[in-house]
């Protein structure tokens, strides 16, 4: 009986530290609202076509996807760290920040 008491207390204790880490992991693996992993990105502004953005596209839209127009100034894709600045469209380069369009 004590074997099975003890069984059962080890299964707790593992229960609730699986459950303590959890969000520690989330947290430092940075997600955005759509679930991509933001580790070794960057947010890049004005590179997304219409409905491709990853998520914040201004005033009136909600999320990922949810922008208007081509390469909108003021809503951002994911790309891998350093590269933003580098990606040409039809309107210029990307930005680290929101652009003005």
């Amino acid at each position: 009986m004590t074997s099975v008491k003890t069984a059962l207390a080890a299964a707790a204790l593992m229960g609730l530290a699986g459950s303590l880490a959890a969000p520690a992991s989330a947290a430092s693996g940075m997600m955005t609202a759509n679930g991509k992993a933001m580790t070794g990105m960057e947010k890049c502004y004005g590179i997304a076509r219409a409905g491709q953005n990853d998520c914040k596209a201004g005033a009136g839209t909600t999320c990922a996807g949810s922008q208007a127009r081509d390469y909108q100034g003021n809503s951002w894709k994911l790309v891998p760290k350093g590269s933003c600045t580098s990606i040409k469209t039809p309107k210029g380069v990307g930005s680290l920040t929101p652009i003005q369009r």
